[in-house]
């Protein structure tokens, strides 16, 4: 049985699992089922949790001593990486099939945020999604290639950008102004090339469209209040993104 002071360490560190799970993410079912699990695993008779997008709320009941509560707010910025979702969900199951010792799992949970995607994987997988949207659209096999060499940009952008302190809105609105004025002056640079079909190629890549569908999910599971305020971000996003290409659109109509 767990000490008291332990006990504190491992909800510590199952608030750090969440926080993890929903800042790459995670639908609130599942954060809540993997911390719920887990405690179970780790010798508790009660788990008690509450997510929403921006705090999980946590209680463990022992059987030898008081529950106790910790609740953590989460800066989460709705990204997706599946990378370490894949990670954290099999520390979860190994950790609900034995028990790890508790300065191993937050040493595992340490090493999960501090790793990454592959980052030539993210480049490739940018410019082939990039080039195939565009010529799935209508573009041409040059209009397609053209958003690869965008999309590529684009990972590129997301990687020094997301280092920086911008909320998602400003980022969305950043990154889509400057897709949008590159696609623009190099398509009046070079004759043959679309810029609409290159600009919903490589916009592909910003649209939070996982999130749009866990708010839906999340609200068709009973998680009304998280499913809406997450449905209400993603559609603040979207805007952000429709907005700084009609701010490129104006500013290249300015130009001519």
């Amino acid at each position: 049985m767990l000490m008291r002071e332990e006990q504190s360490r491992l909800l510590d560190s199952m608030l750090e699992m969440g926080d993890l799970l929903l800042e790459s993410g995670g639908e609130i079912s599942r954060v809540e089922d993997t911390l719920e699990r887990m405690g179970m695993a780790y010798g508790a008779r009660r788990v008690e949790v509450f997510v929403i997008t921006s705090i999980i709320s946590m209680t463990l009941a022992f059987p030898d001593g008081e529950p106790i509560t910790e609740t953590r707010r989460i800066h989460s910025s709705g990204s997706t990486d599946f990378y370490k979702m894949e990670k954290l969900n099999a520390l979860s199951r190994q950790c609900c099939a034995q028990p790890l010792p508790l300065p191993e799992l937050q040493e595992r949970i340490d090493r999960i945020a501090a790793g990454h995607k592959p980052f030539p994987f993210v480049l490739w997988g940018s410019i082939l999604v990039g080039g195939a949207f565009s010529v799935f659209f209508g573009g041409t096999v040059w209009d397609g290639l053209t958003a690869g060499v965008f999309g590529a940009l684009v990972c590129l952008l997301q990687s020094r950008l997301g280092r920086t302190k911008l909320n998602t809105v400003a980022f969305n609105l950043l990154v889509s102004l400057l897709i949008g004025l590159g696609v623009g002056l190099t398509t009046a640079v070079i004759p043959g090339l679309h810029m609409d079909m290159i600009l919903m190629g490589d916009i592909m890549l910003l649209i939070p469209g996982i999130a749009i569908t866990n708010a839906v999910r999340n609200m068709l599971v009973g998680d009304t209040i998280s499913g809406v305020v997450r449905l209400l971000e993603t559609v603040i996003w979207a805007a952000a993104l429709a907005g700084g290409i009609m701010v490129a659109l104006v500013i290249l109509n300015a130009l001519r």
